[in-house]
């Protein structure tokens, strides 16, 4: 087991991670941005160092100084969290180079299956569906033309390095293509400093499905079965929920099977997640991508299966077979996970940094909040808007939707405006209840809304 772990993160991931290496016998170390000096994560880990300014691109995105953190405080390894650098090839191979052990799959698997493209194609070769498109990158917005002409519109454009949801346009016309192209190439090359794209079907009203997939250095490729993230706005997901309300026993087997297939094919080692998109009336699967790492969902996952996962990526790091209860778990009830964002939900969703007058999170069985903020914290305006996740667990999902509806009303925040109000309306609304929703869901909602 390791001596010390570096946590190349912030905000409620950090400190998750540094509570797992606690409960473990391990010393933490926190690196932090001059924004970020007053986050719990700083004050609860055994050691922190500051590496830069508020903005990302002169911190937590710096290699350098994150690898020099770990070395002036004798971290053996570095766990990256979700975000910034965790799925960075590049950063991995530092790492390694440093000996210093990166907590997540080789940089080799980091490379293959971060880039979209590259995973459509390794996802094919390996017997996995994925939705009709371009065979590799497309560079001319002609040429690409002919091919969604060829494939049929509408189509999707997707950054092959994109992520969260950027680097993606619909057409759903020939009118609508060249805009969109260029606007997808366009937010890729200034978010990732990578325009290529490439052309898929878009598949009309889909469900957003992924599986959690685990793997060990002793032969032993399982997942721990699926959440729902179809509750997403711009591509970002609002509410996950663990069993999804859509996927019948038959497809779930089907699904699971192909993603445990997939990783030992690659020789996946560590935490991941493989993203399919589910057609309208659950009968087909397509697969999506691949994130190698630890999700901001992952909880629900937790909870069902009665495991920690961020437990187990540093045992499998540490060249420990993952534990025999998480080998043989069956899951149990139903989770549902709300992000809870600093923004205002009636102002189109406008960021609401600033000071957290009152800070009241609610409790009680089944309840489970992860955050890094309290009263007195100020929201700094670098980040994403994300401050607390508030998980619910019961026997039932009727049951979850029952104690996330009593959670909501009493979670209260002061000073800032946030998602919660938000998060009560999709709660309460009959196509929740009835598991009756998709990818469009919240857009057209709030359309509605809008015109109402």
């Amino acid at each position: 087991m390791f001596s010390k772990v570096l946590v190349a993160n912030r905000g409620e991931i950090a400190l998750r991670i540094i509570r797992a290496c606690r409960e473990l016998g391990v010393e933490s170390v926190a690196v932090y941005s001059e924004a970020d000096i007053d986050s719990m994560h700083v004050q609860l880990a055994d050691d922190a160092v500051c590496i830069g300014t508020g903005p990302s691109k002169e911190s937590y995105l710096k290699p350098d100084r994150i690898i020099a953190a770990a070395e002036i405080t004798g971290a053996d390894a570095i766990h990256p969290g979700y975000g910034f650098l965790s799925e960075n090839a590049r950063f991995a191979e530092i790492c390694e180079s440093c000996h210093i052990k990166f907590i997540g799959p080789s940089a080799e698997v980091i490379r293959t299956m971060g880039d979209k493209n590259t995973a459509r194609a390794t996802a094919t070769a390996n017997g996995v569906p994925v939705t009709p498109g371009s065979d590799g990158i497309v560079t001319d917005i002609a040429e690409g033309l002919e091919l969604a002409k060829g494939i049929g519109f509408p189509v999707m454009i997707k950054a092959t390095a994109g992520g969260g949801g950027r680097g993606m346009r619909p057409a759903m016309d020939e009118s609508e293509f060249e805009s969109a192209f260029q606007a997808a190439s366009k937010e890729a090359e200034a978010c990732f400093n990578n325009g290529d794209c490439y052309i898929e079907k878009l598949v009309l009203e889909p469900h957003h499905i992924e599986f959690q997939i685990l793997a060990d250095e002793h032969g032993n490729y399982i997942h721990l079965g699926e959440r729902d993230c179809s509750m997403q706005r711009r591509n970002q997901k609002i509410i996950e929920e663990c069993p999804s309300p859509l996927i019948s026993d038959e497809l779930r087997q089907r699904m699971g099977k192909a993603s445990v297939d997939l990783i030992e094919a690659i020789g996946y080692r560590n935490a991941g997640t493989i993203e399919y998109l589910v057609n309208a009336d659950a009968t087909e699967f397509y697969f999506m991508e691949m994130n190698t790492r630890i999700q901001v969902e992952h909880p629900v996952t937790e909870e069902v299966m009665g495991c920690e996962l961020i437990k187990e990526q540093i045992r499998i790091a540490a060249g420990e077979p993952m534990s025999e209860h998480v080998l043989e778990g069956e899951p149990r009830g139903h989770s549902i996970e709300c992000r809870i964002n600093a923004e205002d939900p009636y102002n189109n969703f406008a960021p609401s940094p600033g000071t957290i007058d009152l800070w009241y999170a609610p409790g009680g069985k089944g309840v489970r909040v992860d955050t890094h903020v309290y009263s007195g914290y100020t929201v700094p305006p670098h980040y994403d808007s994300m401050i607390a996740k508030l998980i619910v667990t019961a026997s039932s999902r009727s049951v979850a939707i029952a104690r996330m509806k009593r959670a909501l009303s009493e979670f209260t925040v002061r000073g800032i405006k946030t998602t919660i109000p938000f998060q009560q309306e999709i709660i309460d609304h009959p196509d929740f209840i009835n598991g009756k929703y998709d990818i469009a869901w919240v857009a057209n909602y709030l359309a509605e809304r809008a015109d109402s």
